[in-house]
Order: C-alpha cells, then sequence, then structure tokens
C-alpha cells in the first residue's frame, strides 16, 4: 500500500501536467489579427509577402482544425508560426510601401531640379 502510493504521488504531476493543454484562444486571436493587419496593409498585393500571407492563412486553419480535434498543444505551435508569417508579411508590405515612398520623393526631387534648371537658362 504504501509503495503503490508513492509511485501514485510520484506519476500523477507528470500525467496531469502532460494530459491537459490549454486551448490557445489568445495565440488564435493574436495569430488572426496579425493576419488581418497585414491584409489591411496591403501585403497580398506585394508579391515579397504574398508567400508569408498564405503561409500565415495555412497555420492559421491548421491550427483551428487542431484545436477543434483537441491537439492543442500543435494548434498553439501553429498560431505561433501564423503569427510570425503575418509579421513578416507586415514588414514586407511596410518595406514596399517606403520603396514606393522613396521613389516617389526620388522622382519629385529630379523634377523640382529640372525646373529649377529651366527657370535658370531662361534668365
Amino acid at each position: 500500500m504504501y509503495r503503490s502510493t508513492i509511485s501514485l504521488l510520484a506519476v500523477a504531476p507528470l500525467v496531469w501536467g502532460c494530459a491537459s493543454f490549454p486551448p490557445p484562444t489568445q495565440r488564435m486571436a493574436d495569430a488572426t489579427a496579425a493576419e488581418r493587419s497585414a491584409g489591411e496593409l496591403g501585403a497580398n498585393s506585394d508579391p515579397g509577402a504574398q508567400l508569408s500571407m498564405k503561409l500565415a492563412e495555412e497555420q492559421l486553419a491548421q491550427g483551428k482544425k487542431a484545436m477543434a480535434d483537441g491537439d492543442n498543444k500543435r494548434a498553439d505551435s501553429l498560431f505561433i508560426r501564423a503569427k510570425a508569417d503575418a509579421e513578416l508579411a507586415i514588414a514586407q508590405a511596410r518595406e514596399d510601401m517606403a520603396r514606393i515612398d522613396v521613389q516617389k520623393a526620388a522622382d519629385a526631387s529630379s523634377a523640382q531640379k529640372a525646373a529649377n534648371l529651366g527657370q535658370g537658362s531662361v534668365k
């Protein structure tokens, strides 16, 4: 009796710790929000960000399925990856927007210089 009680006390925390992994609802919400933000920033129209968006979408879907199947630990890792890919898509979309802004500024500067040179030759 004494041995079985000690064995039970030694094994019980391990079984309880492994048996229940809480549903990763917050990670799912974070990943969904990051994916939505990436879409709103135009990540789907940027070739560099499209792959990251697609990966985020797929991992979100797989995570939701894993969560529905009761595999919360796998769902958690999928949601972490989905959020990371969505955040990468955000960074790629912002980089593309910054590149476009730089090009517009350079074009405007060139046009201004040309206009200034044209005014100087008239005098």
